[in-house]
């Protein structure tokens, strides 16, 4: 075997097992996505249950993709496995926002900052969705307190002004989540505007009648 023989066989069997690990984590890591992206539908539809099942799973998943990965931090640290975490974040935190819950913290749920914030702008959007069925079904005052939970994760967001390649873009998804949130503002407001002028004719046709 010649020199260049050996080279071959040697790098061969370092990437050839590099290569098995980073199949098994993203085949993993779209799993994650999966059991998360279900987690958000059971809490769109009030079944919490179910959701903190999927939650649960994905949690799992995505521990199992670290402790897998140990030995190769060049794949633990790409593009897929942070992709996956931002998922999972978004569903815990959409999960906390629903119960009226404690936002858990990165620390917490075992997370970088980078996919954790990520992950909470995202959920903004969920926040969105829920706040126009709530409005939809006249409850105004839950809408008004996602409301609330939207403008304070946005001023959060706001407020971490760092290079967008340390943050994964977090100047973008900081900038959707503001869109989302005066939309819903604005919303909300047109609601409540409307309810206080149809108690008020209501008010003034009882008292006519009376």
């Amino acid at each position: 075997m010649t020199e260049l023989e050996a080279i071959g066989e040697e790098t061969r069997s370092v990437l050839d097992d590099r290569f098995a690990c980073r199949e098994e984590a993203l085949a993993a890591s779209r799993k994650v996505i999966r059991a998360s992206a279900n987690a958000i539908r059971h809490l769109h539809r009030g079944e919490h249950d179910g959701a903190r099942s999927l939650v649960a799973e994905a949690r799992t998943l995505l521990q199992s993709i670290r402790d897998s990965l140990r030995d190769h931090p060049d794949i633990l640290h790409a593009g897929f496995v942070d992709d996956a975490a931002k998922e999972y974040a978004e569903a815990e935190l959409v999960l906390a926002v629903f119960t009226r819950a404690r936002l858990p913290s990165p620390t917490e749920l075992g997370l970088d900052p980078v996919p954790y914030l990520n992950g909470l702008g995202e959920a903004v959007g969920e926040c969105r969705r829920r706040l126009l069925d709530r409005l939809r079904e006249g409850d105004v005052t839950e809408a008004s307190r996602l409301l609330e939970v939207m403008d304070n994760i946005v001023d959060l967001l706001a407020s971490l002004d760092y290079p967008d390649g340390m943050t994964g873009g977090l100047r973008r998804t900081t900038d959707v989540a503001r869109s989302l949130t005066e939309r819903s503002r604005a919303d909300l407001t047109a609601t409540a505007v409307q309810e206080r002028l149809r108690a008020e004719l209501a008010a003034r046709l009882d008292h006519r009648q009376g």
